[in-house]
Formats: C-alpha cells, structure tokens, sequence
C-alpha cells in the first residue's frame, strides 16, 4: 500500500496542477477545497509513511489510521454490543491488550478489579503468603545441561519459541533475535536454519534441527556431520534442538516449492535451486527409541559439547514410554525435552492437524513429566514447554505443573506488532511479521521493534517474579502442582496435584504402578518404536 500511496500523490498532484488551469481563478471555491483536501491527506499519508513505530500505518498510510479509530470505539461496541475482553480466539483482547502495553512500556495495571468471574468452574490462581519476598527478576534462570554437557547454558525462564526464517520474515527475525539480545534471553531458529538474519544482532540461539536437517545436510536429504559441526560450534548457538514434531501438524511433513526457493533460502538450508525441497514426517537418520538417543550423544559430541535437546507433540504414550526405557539401557539422557501441545502454534497446518491430532499442551506436559519421575531420571534433563504464554500467570501455570522453562511464540509476534489478522499462512501479513514481501516488511523497523520484544521479556519477568515472591518463594524451581488451584465447582476447589495424578520417584520401576500408565509400559520397547507386545481389550481397559 505505500507503493500506492506515493503513485495517488504523485497522481494527485497532476490533477491539482491541471486544476489551475482548467478552474480559474486560482480561487476557485472548488480547486480550494480540492486541493485542501488532497493536501491533507497527502501531508498524513507522507507522516504514516516515515514514521517507525507503527508497522501497520507505515504499511498502509492512512488508511490504517481506520483501525486506530475503530480501536478506540470498540471497547464501548464490543462491551455492549459484541463480545467481552476475554471472548476472542485464539488469543482475547486482554491478552493482547496486555503484550502490547507491555512491549510498549505503556501503563498495564488493571482497573475496578478483575473482569473473571472468580466463582464460576474453570477460574484458577495461586496462593499468597502472609511472608512475601522481593525478588530480583533477573535471578528467574535455570542451568540446562546434564553430566555430558561440558558448556551448560543459563537460560531465562521465558524464551522465543521455534519460528523459521521464511515463516516470519527477515525483518521479523532481526527485531526477535536483536530483542534477545537485549534481554538476554534465547532465540529459537526454528527448522528452517541459521540464517544472516539470526546472526546480525548476536541473540542467543538454539539451532533446531528438523526432519530436513536444513543447514547441515547433503544433496540427497541426508543428513551432513561437517556441515553441522560448522555450524553448531558457532558461539551464537547455545543450544541445539532435534525436531521430531511440533503441535501445529505433527507426523505432517511438508514441500518447498522450488519456485519460492530464492538463492538465500538455498544457501541457510544448503538445498538446491529449481527443485522441491521435501520436509519429511520423520527423520531418516534414527527410527528407534536407542538411534534417537544416539544421535543426541552424536550431536552433544559434534558441537563441542553443548546442550542438546529434544522436541516433541505427544502422540502414542508408549513411544515417549520407549524413549524413557531407552534413556535407562543407554545412560544416553537429553540435556532438555521441549513438549508441544497438539492445540497448534504459529506453523500453518491443516485444521485437522491443529484441531484434532496431538495431546493437547498440559496433558502433554504432566505426562512427559510424570514418566522422567516415574523412572527416577526427572533430575537428568530438563523440560521446556510452550503454548500461549502472553502473562506471568501463563508462565507460572506451566511451571507449577511440572516445567522448567518456557517457550512464547505467538506473544512475541504480538510484541512485534503482529495484529491477529489471522493472514500468516498467505504472504500477506499487514504487519510484516508473517511475510516475504518486501512492501509488507519494510514496515517493521528492526530498530524499533526489537525494543518491544525486550520490553514485553522484561516487564513480564517482573510480574512473574512479584507473583513469586507474594507467594513465599525464592525462585521458580520451588513451585509444584499444589500451588495451582482451579474452581472445579460451585463450592469446589481442587489444586492441579488433586486434577492431575503425579507419580512418585522411581513409582514405574516398581513391581506394581498405577494402571493408567502400565499398559503403555507393557507395549513400550527400548529398541523400538512398535508395540513390544499385545493387551486384550479387557487389559486397555
């Protein structure tokens, strides 16, 4: 639309030059008024156009000023007329209301009380304490890395979570990585590869590594040791991350037409020019619960011994149940498990894929959790998880429940300026976040909104650490389910250890375990990801 706008100018100014000739007297009670106009409009579209801080009003120069306007009317249309603060899908006006203000540094206190209704089913919080602290919020990390991690790294709590250049366009990877940088936090570079654009402003990385092994393999697909080695002992890389699925489309691989490969994108995926580019459903370089746990020790051993984790959406329970069996008969342990929900994230996919297959987040969450305890190897790695975290309390909701650290995607688009126009999957993002057209992502200024991503980590690690500290605790490792409390009834409540069942240390290697998980431990093998064996109906039952 700036394109546009600049030839209506130039048009514009044509007529109203015409115009002195065609309506004379140059005071023309009609040229005046014409030319007035079109001076305004031109005066406000040329501001729109220069100005920095708004993508959407440099993207569309005056016109996007309607969305501004409607901005301020609506709460009035919408608490009357429409639909409250907390109604909108996926993510509600609260919340965004709320990242924007914070990544703006803008006023994000709450007035005449909570909105929630605190005695309806579902409403959840946490516990204060009559011996509250104050915590310092920079003092909210946590050390990844296990006993074969000889460069351990010291993480935020709160993390950009796996989004490829290609997916979110150049500029949108500078302002993220730029804001990790900022505030020393972590960039994930999702499956697409390291890209310039990761490595420009020094963020810390972690280099995810997907079923492609895009930037670390050969021409067949296969994957390259040498090319990942080059790459993995970067000093921007902390971290490195194998991608078995993600909770958009898991089990759902993809295509790259060759049309949309430009010589960059073939130089940060090491494919070729003028063909497909196959992303496969599964990795060609392991298919067993032991070759996955071989090919972290390979890595672990390649990048000079940084973290090396594993991602995964929770499918089948015997398959994860498997890698745990694995994880004892080898002494092979991940430095760190991220676990996606099945609920979907940034990635396009189906509508199948994200409404109906995959656990979804939570589940996932305090299953993944619950098998490293039940097999007494909890304290061998950590878990990383994600799944809309836009507040402190989502943050701290996922750590009671058995989390370490966490992943924000979605919410780091909205700090970016990203407006929930739902257009992601179709280049034509208004934001030029989501996009590859140059005209959309001249838009976001880099400068700027690398700010904001900074902003929205620091003023919600404050919050989270306030919260923590109301509560009585020193630092996030200290929470547990039974801080979590949730409203089940009209005059019921429960805490999350009460709504989910925890397993005691070492409780699945006991003769007898809880029959929930005994059927997924009979059919789990460590040599592979078959079933080890067959239950009648009355046994799954």
């Amino acid at each position: 639309m700036r394109r546009e706008f600049f030839l209506f100018a130039i048009i514009g100014s044509l007529i109203c030059a015409i115009g002195f000739w065609v309506l004379p007297p140059l005071y023309h009670p009609l040229h005046i008024t014409i030319t007035s106009l079109f001076a305004l409009i031109v005066f406000i579209g040329l501001k729109d156009a220069f100005q920095t801080k708004h993508t959407i009003l440099r993207n569309f120069p005056v016109l996007g000023k309607f969305r501004y306007l409607l901005e301020m009317v609506r709460p009035e249309i919408q608490q009357y007329f429409i639909e409250s603060n907390s109604d909108g899908r996926p993510f509600n006006r609260e919340d965004r209301s709320l990242v924007y203000q914070r990544s703006k540094g803008d006023l994000d206190t709450l007035p005449f009380g909570t909105q929630k209704d605190v005695y309806a089913p579902g409403y959840q919080w946490v516990n204060h304490s009559i011996k509250a602290r104050h915590l310092d919020h920079e003092s909210m990390r946590v050390t990844i890395g296990g006993e074969s991690c000889s460069q351990p790294y010291s993480a935020s709590i709160l993390n950009i979570s796996a989004m490829s250049y290609g997916s979110l366009s150049g500029s949108a990877i500078q302002a993220l990585n730029g804001g990790a940088q900022e505030g020393n936090f972590a960039h994930n570079t999702g499956e697409g590869g390291i890209s310039p654009h990761h490595l420009k402003h020094k963020g810390d990385l972690i280099w995810q590594v997907g079923t492609g092994y895009f930037g670390c393999r050969h021409p067949d697909g296969s994957f390259n040791p040498e090319m990942f080695k080059e790459n993995a002992t970067r000093p921007e890389v902390k971290m490195i991350e194998i991608k078995i699925s993600q909770g958009a489309k898991p089990g759902h691989g993809g295509i790259l037409p060759a049309r949309k490969i430009t010589p960059e994108i073939a130089a940060i995926r090491g494919v070729p020019m003028g063909q497909d580019v196959l992303s496969p459903p599964t990795h060609s370089t392991f298919d067993t619960p032991i070759g996955l746990l071989n090919f972290v020790a390979q890595l672990r051993e390649l990048s000079g011994g940084k973290p090396v984790g594993f991602k995964l959406c929770l499918g089948k329970r015997r398959e994860f149940m498997a890698i745990c069996k694995a994880m004892m008969k080898t002494q092979i342990f991940p430095d760190y498990i991220a676990v996606d929900g099945g609920e979907g994230g940034t990635g396009a996919a189906p509508i199948e894929f994200s409404n109906h297959i995959g656990s979804p987040g939570l589940d996932s969450l305090v299953y993944v959790h619950n098998c490293l305890v039940g097999f007494g190897i909890r304290n061998k790695m950590k878990i990383i998880t994600s799944g809309k975290i836009a507040s402190a309390f989502d943050l701290m909701k996922r750590l009671c429940l058995g989390a370490d650290v966490c992943y924000a995607a979605r919410s780091m688009m909205l700090a970016l300026g990203c407006i929930q126009a739902l257009r992601c999957n179709s280049n034509h993002c208004p934001a030029g976040v989501a996009t590859n057209d140059p005209n959309l992502e001249a838009g976001l200024v880099v400068s700027h909104k690398r700010g904001r991503v900074a902003s929205f980590h620091k003023e919600t690690m404050k919050s989270f650490a306030h919260m923590l500290g109301a509560m009585g605790l020193g630092h996030p490792d200290e929470l547990r389910p039974w801080h979590l409390q949730m409203r089940t009834g009209a005059s019921e409540v429960k805490h999350f250890g009460q709504i989910f069942h925890y397993l005691e240390e070492g409780e699945l290697l006991q003769e007898t375990m809880p029959a929930e998980f005994m059927w997924a431990f009979r059919l789990a093998s460590a040599e592979s990801f078959d079933p080890a064996d067959t239950l009648t109906i009355t046994e799954m039952r």
